[in-house]
């Protein structure tokens, strides 16, 4: 599930890159920003985590927000904003596939909105059977939908993020993310056979903190670690 093109309200908005160039990088980090921010806010990130040998791709939303509603409203409500935020986000991935970076050595981390976009991009992409990138760091977000809704991990698909690593870190205190969705998110990518890390901070609100930080600066220092001298 990649797209080489951004369809719909998000369209025409070109990445912000930073890092690495891509025609050097042997790794990518894909910056999603979250509800009034922006690609330029998310870059700060991968530099707290050291990753500025990496490429680092980091796709605009359109009027800073990804889509209009809760993460917590029905899928339908969010559209078409939400498939042309799955568009921007896999135009991203294709990106850095396009310059030689492997899936496995690709990290989406994303925040709030951003997280939650994250999440779903994989999600979807285990759905078919796909395993789009290496890792994924999702700050303070969960799976987009209606919690009402079960989403049962398809037992045909349960080795499909094999590999991938794929970290939730959120605030038990954070107003806008359930921590309840949160721990249903890591059982749902646990079940699709990722390696899933959860991390739940007691009375933290809907903020980045160290530990996210350091959990990214992990996951970069292992891609590092494998690649080829």
């Amino acid at each position: 599930m990649t797209f080489t093109s951004i369809s719909g309200p998000h369209a025409g908005l070109a990445p912000v890159l930073d890092g690495a160039p891509l025609s050097d990088a042997r790794m990518a980090l894909i910056l999603v920003h979250g509800r009034g921010g922006t690609a330029d806010g998310m870059v700060p990130v991968a530099r707290a985590a050291r990753a500025l040998d990496a490429a680092l791709i980091a796709p605009r939303a359109s009027g800073n927000s990804w889509y209009p509603n809760r993460f917590l409203a029905p899928q339908e409500e969010n559209q078409p904003w939400l498939d042309s935020a799955l568009s921007a986000v896999g135009s991203a991935v294709a990106m850095a596939a396009a310059a030689g970076i492997p899936a496995a050595r690709t990290i989406l981390v994303g925040f709030s909105q951003g997280a939650c976009l994250s999440l779903e991009y994989v999600a979807r992409a285990a759905a078919h059977g796909e395993a789009p990138v290496g890792g994924v760091v999702a700050m303070a977000g969960a799976l987009v939908g209606d919690p009402t809704l079960p989403r049962v991990a398809d037992p045909a698909r349960a080795s499909a993020l094999t590999g991938t690593q794929v970290v939730l870190a959120c605030g038990d205190a954070d107003p806008h993310i359930p921590e309840d969705l949160v721990r249903r998110a890591a059982e749902y990518f646990a079940a699709l056979g990722a390696q899933t890390e959860l991390r739940i901070y007691p009375g933290v609100g809907h903020d980045i903190v160290g530990d996210q930080i350091a959990a990214l600066r992990s996951l970069v220092d292992t891609v590092r670690a494998e690649l080829p001298a």
